[in-house]
């Protein structure tokens, strides 16, 4: 078998274990939304079983993307997980539970589990790339380049995250728009953020055999933030939800940075 299909087949299965263990606990705690803590750490797990079939001798680049992924992925994962400490399942979840009350454990098997198993499937074969090929020694310019990318998408989604969760532990806050640091200049920097993380990642896998074939990955990464579980989701029915939400708007990018237009009067 080819060496690159066997390391991705067994990253697959790895991945798929964790997702079919993650649905039987959200059976167990009726709360789908668990899903959301170990979506960051499954790239890890997949980009460390990809390492396994690293030829020898491992390089620096490998090394440098395994250390990449991970942070990222523990990162976010323990973010979502101190963030959902109390809180109980997530609204998108409950919906859906809601609407397929009977048929919900084996629904979200396939449309949450099994789904999100496939798409770390898709968009980590840059890490495939990398990590189970041989790949040239030494640095090259796209190393520097890609690590530049991944640390300001870095900051971006960490700093961003941290803010918003000592904004919401404010009782003062409850209601109110959150609009200052890195929210000052993005409605949604921390998925900007997420999106430099991976372009970042993907510049350095430019270093592996076949890498550049890989970017349909990070565009599917970035669409997904953008169209789909991201800002479209999250500005659905804020505005409903939250009026000043709208000045908010008007006054901030959606997504890439910006510096803010000018408060609209009584915004707050």
């Amino acid at each position: 078998m080819n060496p690159l299909l066997a390391a991705w087949l067994t990253g697959l299965l790895a991945v798929a274990t964790l997702m079919l263990f993650t649905w039987m606990l959200s059976l167990v705690k009726r709360d789908t939304s668990i899903i959301d803590i170990v979506w960051g750490p499954a790239f890890a797990l997949a980009a460390w079983v990809y390492h396994l079939f690293a030829p020898d001798p491992i390089q620096a680049r490998q090394w440098l993307l395994l250390i990449l992924v991970t942070v990222w992925g523990l990162r976010l994962g323990g973010y979502i997980w101190i963030r959902s400490i109390g809180k109980g399942e997530d609204s998108r979840y409950a919906a859906m539970r809601a609407d397929h009350a009977e048929s919900w454990a084996w629904r979200s098997l396939v449309t949450v589990f099994a789904l999100q198993g496939a798409l770390v499937a898709a968009i980590g074969l840059p890490h495939l790339m990398v990590q189970a090929q041989m790949v040239s020694p030494g640095w090259r310019w796209t190393d520097a380049l890609g690590l530049g990318i991944w640390l300001i998408g870095f900051v971006f989604e960490a700093g961003a995250d941290w803010q918003m969760l000592r904004f919401k532990r404010d009782p003062a806050n409850k209601g109110r728009v959150m609009d200052r640091g890195f929210w000052a200049v993005s409605r949604h920097p921390n998925y900007f953020g997420d999106a430099m993380v991976w372009w970042g990642m993907w510049v350095i896998a430019l270093g592996a055999p076949h890498g550049v074939w890989t970017l349909p990955s990070v565009v599917l990464m970035t669409f997904f933030l953008l169209k789909v579980s991201g800002v479209a989701l999250l500005e659905k029915t804020i505005v409903e939800r939250r009026p000043a939400y709208r000045d908010y708007i008007e006054r901030t990018p959606a997504f890439f940075p910006w510096f803010p237009k000018k408060r609209a009067e009584g915004g707050s």
